[in-house]
């Protein structure tokens, strides 16, 4: 049985004005880290460089803590790329089961309840225009820009990259975890990990 720490912390990529879009998103983690006396804490770093940094950081300063790194695969995932991250900060293997991934990047996620994204967008906003994909994670960065850009820049709301700070911390707040959860492979083990530890 795995003990349940007194705080976990999420060291994310991006912006900090995401910071309450990934709270909303991750309710159910911090519901559940409530009833257990545990508290559960995203915190920005803004870029993926920094959130590594902050993280190897944390393991050093919050070493009661359970420090987690969840930051964007940049490209298609596999055991290579996290071998590399650990080797660059000289981080054994089990600090390896505290790195997440959001693949290829956090708006993958976004991908997954494109009802949440039409009802955020309303009049204008070209559904078509994005991946139908069911597993958001096989969608290139480069395609999840291109049909991000192409679904919203005639909506009401304007162009996602154009409002990225302001838009990117709402639609977390919309977008149905159990959805992504079902789409993005990498995002369901961060839940799963998380409530294990919290059985």
């Amino acid at each position: 049985m795995v003990a349940v720490p007194a705080e976990i912390r999420i060291y994310f990529e991006g912006d900090k004005r995401l910071e309450p879009g990934f709270k909303a998103f991750l309710r159910e983690l911090r519901n559940r880290a409530n009833e257990k006396g545990c508290r559960l804490r995203p915190i920005p770093a803004k870029s993926g460089d920094q959130a590594c940094q902050d993280f190897n950081d944390a393991l050093q300063t919050h070493s009661s803590a359970w420090n987690i790194l969840l930051i964007d695969s940049e490209g298609p995932l596999d055991a290579v790329r996290v071998a590399a991250l650990c080797k660059a900060f000289g981080w054994r293997k089990p600090v390896s089961r505290s790195i997440f991934w959001m693949v290829e990047m956090m708006e993958a996620w976004l991908h997954a309840d494109k009802d949440a994204l039409a009802t955020f967008y309303g009049r204008g906003f070209k559904r078509n225009a994005l991946s139908a994909d069911r597993n958001v994670e096989s969608i290139s960065k480069r395609r999840l820009e291109e049909g991000l850009r192409a679904a919203t820049k005639n909506s009401e709301k304007g162009d996602y990259f154009r409002n990225k700070t302001l838009h990117g911390p709402q639609l977390l707040a919309l977008i149905n975890p159990t959805l992504v959860r079902q789409a993005a492979p990498n995002c369901n083990r961060l839940f799963q990990a998380i409530l294990a530890h919290l059985n």
